[in-house]
Formats: structure tokens, C-alpha cells, sequence
């Protein structure tokens, strides 16, 4: 490409004949371009490959057209080539450049109401009277708040302070609603810092149980523990492990949160520098630690059974196919877990197909968001539910008879009967945890002295 560029201006021409050979050279040796005529060159290749057999030029194939788009979206846009076709691959030239255009847009600013100490309701009047314009998030959560416009400095109020609210980007929440957490479970977050997550876990929890918070950076613990005190967070233990050995720190948890370290390639709108540092190597490296981090996750659970939920939910703020689809049929190949609904209609359904690539149907039940879509960080979502302990029978590697056994009973189980009983399960138990965010809960003292009791009964 560089020595295509030093050719440049090889067929400069002061005739007034040639000026549209002189363009025509520039924009082939890729010249600069005006950012207009860039613009409008793109909206053009992408209406003719939307209908390439009747709007083609004649003996111009389809791959000179989208190198050109590439190059084109690459100079209008500032993404390394490589990112580019890696975003090609995954969409439609027309919805590539959609993502790439909400991509250089700032999503909305989002809060999340604390419950623990306030209703949503009483939070949006304390916050109108001081000069925020704000709306309901969606339909779909019950906590979450739109900040339109404020006078004042959102992350500085009064009820900031005092832990009322916590600054959560709205696809952050879907993993927890995924997650589901019920009042006196013992609960994981692996991955846990800044906080965010594992504060909105413990409001559903209703500040019982235990919550396990665990990051491989001590610095960063320093500000979830921070915010944990800010919301009145009491259920919770914070720790310093890798996440890949956790597994021999602890476990027999019952519902484990793992929202992986990853490329970014979900919220470039927060970090311009993603479109030039990120490239296909550094996304196949944090992929290899995604599934290390997932079946480490995995194994920290219990068995799914009546007395424990054995739910995992993986997610990532990343829209790489290596990053989600590819490594939730890892997890599926390796561990004894099926996928469930994630409880996210409002989502797309993950890849079962893309390219060359084919996935396990059942990956259409996790959940992917997009800014140009749904006008979210880019985000994506995976349910597990944990049948058994060790490796599948069927996929050749670690068989043993505790895992061939707990694999055969998993089949049998999924007869129509005991798979639409133990959907409307899963349904009831999402309904419950999006319930229990309504309404005033009861006071942290009242909590405290319960626990107290417990023991003693």
C-alpha cells in the first residue's frame, strides 16, 4: 500500500482532457481524498454491491469493489486495514458502515438506580429539581435512567455520594439480568473490577448471601472497593486472584458472572485509539485467555440442580466473532454445559453461521448489541447452565464415567416435556430477579439484624 501511494501523483496533468484520468489515478493509487467525496464514493459501492448482479459495471468483479470500500472506509473512518476487512467479514458492506458510523458517536449517557437505597422514582424527581433532564432507560429495565441533558456534573450530585446511583452504560446491565442472582446465593464475579456489575448483583440479591469480587489487578480493586462502600454494598468479599486458577481458590458457586477482559472492538466510541492499535493478532491472544478464563468460570460452579441454579453468563464489550461465538463452542466442546436464554429479547441472536464457520444451534440463545442498532456499547451475552463436572462424553477429551453419566442424564432429560418445564423455570426465575429491582427494599439495618439471627435459629 505504501508503494501504491508514492505513485500518486505519477498522472498529474495540467490539461483540462485529462483532469478525469488525473482523478481516476489518484483515487485507484490512493491519493488523498476529500472526506465529501469520499463519503459519497461509499454510499455509492455499498447501493451497488447491495444489488451487485444488475448495478455492476461490466468485467468489474465484486472483490475490486469492496477492496475499494475497504480502502475508502479505512481513510474516511481511520481504521488499520486489517480491522477493517476484519468488520467486512462480519457484516454486509451496508451494515459495516452503519457500525462504523454509530462507532464515531458518543452513546448516551446512562446511571442505574440504587435500590439498596432509593427508588428509581424518588432518584428522578431529587435529580429533575436539580437541573437533569432525564427519561426511563427502556422497557426492559427497571433501574436504568437516560440522561438527556444536566446542569450540573452527573458523577457529582448529592445522591451520587451518597450511592444512590451508580454511571453504568445500559449493555452493562444485560449481563446481569442474564445472570438473574437471587436473594442468599452464593455468587461470583470473576472479573469484577471496576464494580459496576457486582453492585448491581448485590441490589438483587438484596444485600444477602454472599458475593465473591475477584479481579487480577490490586489497583483496580481500589475503586470497587470504593464504589461498594458508596452503595451500601455489605453481602460482598473482594479478592485478589487470577482468575484462571480460581477454580483451586474456591468454588461451588451458584451463579458465576464472567465478564471477560477483551479487544474493545464493542465501545471504540469511548476509545478512538481501538481503530489503530488493535489488530487480528491482539484479538486471537485475548480470545486463548477468554477460554481459559471461561472454563475456570465453569468449574467454579455447582452442578445445576434443584437446591443450585450452576449458571454461568459470559460477556464481552466486543463484537469479534473469536471473541464470543467462537468461544462459547470452546466451553461447549469442553465442559458438561448447555446454553439457556439469556432473557434478552431486545438483543440479536448470536452466530450459528458466519463464512466457513458453523457453531452449535444453541448459540442462537446467546445475545448480541450493537451501537448502530440498539444505540449501546457493542456487547455480547452467553447463559450457561453447568449439567455436570469434567468433559463431555462425546467430545473425546477428558471422558471419564462421572462425566459420561451426568452427559446421559442431561439427554435424558431433554425429552419436550422436561424441556418446556425447565424453560418456564428459567423464565420464572429471570421474572423474579427483573421484580425484585421494584419497589422500596427493606432497610440495610433491618437486613443486618436478620442475618444476625439466622445463625442462632
Amino acid at each position: 500500500e505504501e508503494d501504491e501511494g508514492s505513485e500518486a501523483d505519477d498522472g498529474e496533468d495540467d490539461g483540462e482532457d485529462d483532469e478525469e484520468e488525473e482523478d481516476e489515478d489518484e483515487d485507484v493509487d490512493g491519493a488523498m481524498v476529500a472526506p465529501a467525496v469520499l463519503k459519497e464514493r461509499i454510499a455509492e459501492v455499498v447501493e451497488v454491491l447491495s444489488d451487485f448482479k444488475t448495478r455492476r459495471e461490466l468485467g468489474r468483479a465484486r472483490a475490486e469493489y469492496v477492496d475499494q470500500l475497504a480502502r475508502d472506509l479505512c481513510d474516511y473512518y481511520g481504521y488499520i486495514r486489517e480491522l477493517c476487512d476484519h468488520f467486512l467479514e462480519m457484516f454486509s458492506p451496508g451494515e459495516c458502515v452503519e457500525f462504523m458510523e454509530a462507532s464515531d458517536q458518543q452513546r448516551p449517557l446512562v446511571i442505574r438506580t440504587n435500590t439498596l437505597k432509593t427508588r428509581r422514582k424518588d432518584l428522578a424527581q431529587a435529580l429533575i429539581k436539580r437541573g437533569v433532564h432525564l427519561d426511563p432507560l427502556a422497557s426492559w429495565s427497571k433501574v436504568g435512567l437516560k440522561i438527556l441533558e444536566s446542569q450540573v456534573p452527573v458523577g457529582a450530585t448529592p445522591e451520587y455520594l451518597g450511592g444512590q446511583y451508580m454511571i453504568q452504560a445500559a449493555s452493562s446491565m444485560c449481563p446481569v439480568l442474564a445472570l438473574a442472582p437471587q436473594p442468599k446465593e452464593r455468587i461470583l464475579d470473576l472479573a469484577a473490577a471496576p464494580g459496576g456489575k457486582t453492585s448491581y448483583v448485590a441490589q438483587l440479591m438484596k444485600n444477602s448471601g454472599t458475593l465473591v469480587a475477584n479481579d487480577l489487578k490490586r489497583d483496580r480493586l481500589k475503586s470497587t472497593v470504593a464504589n461498594l462502600h458508596r452503595l451500601g454494598v455489605q453481602n460482598t468479599v473482594v479478592c485478589c486472584y487470577n482468575g484462571k486458577e480460581f477454580p483451586r481458590v474456591m468454588s461451588g458457586f451458584d451463579r458465576i458472572l464472567l465478564d471477560a477482559p477483551c479487544s474493545g472492538l464493542g465501545v471504540i466510541s469511548r476509545d478512538q485509539s481501538v481503530k489503530i492499535q488493535r489488530t487480528v493478532k491482539d484479538i486471537e491472544r485475548m480470545s486463548h485467555l477468554q477460554k481459559e478464563l471461561l472454563l475456570a468460570a465453569i468449574d467454579s460452579a455447582n452442578v445445576a440442580s434443584s437446591k443450585t441454579a450452576g449458571v454461568v453468563v459470559y460477556s464481552t464489550c466486543s463484537v469479534s466473532v473469536e471473541e464470543n461465538e467462537k468461544v462459547v463452542q470452546y466451553a461447549l466442546e469442553r465442559r458438561c454445559v448447555k446454553l439457556a436464554d439469556a432473557g434478552l429479547e431486545h438483543g440479536r441472536p448470536g452466530f450459528t453461521r458466519l463464512g466457513k464457520l458453523r457453531f452449535h444451534p444453541s448459540v442462537a440463545l446467546t445475545r448480541r448489541f450493537y451501537p448502530h442498532v440498539h444505540n449501546m456499547d457493542g456487547f455480547y451475552v452467553a447463559k450457561f447452565v453447568k449439567y455436570g463436572n469434567g468433559a463431555p462424553a462425546r467430545s473425546g477429551t477428558g471422558v471419564n464415567e462421572a462425566a459420561a453419566a451426568a452427559d446421559a442424564k442431561f439427554e435424558a432429560e431433554e425429552d419436550p416435556k422436561a424441556r418446556k418445564r425447565r424453560l418456564k423455570k428459567e423464565a420464572r426465575e429471570a421474572a423474579e430477579a427483573r421484580t425484585a429491582v421494584k419497589g422500596e427494599v427493606r432497610e440495610l439495618a433491618s437486613e443486618s439484624e436478620e442475618e444476625e439471627e439466622e445463625p442462632s435459629e
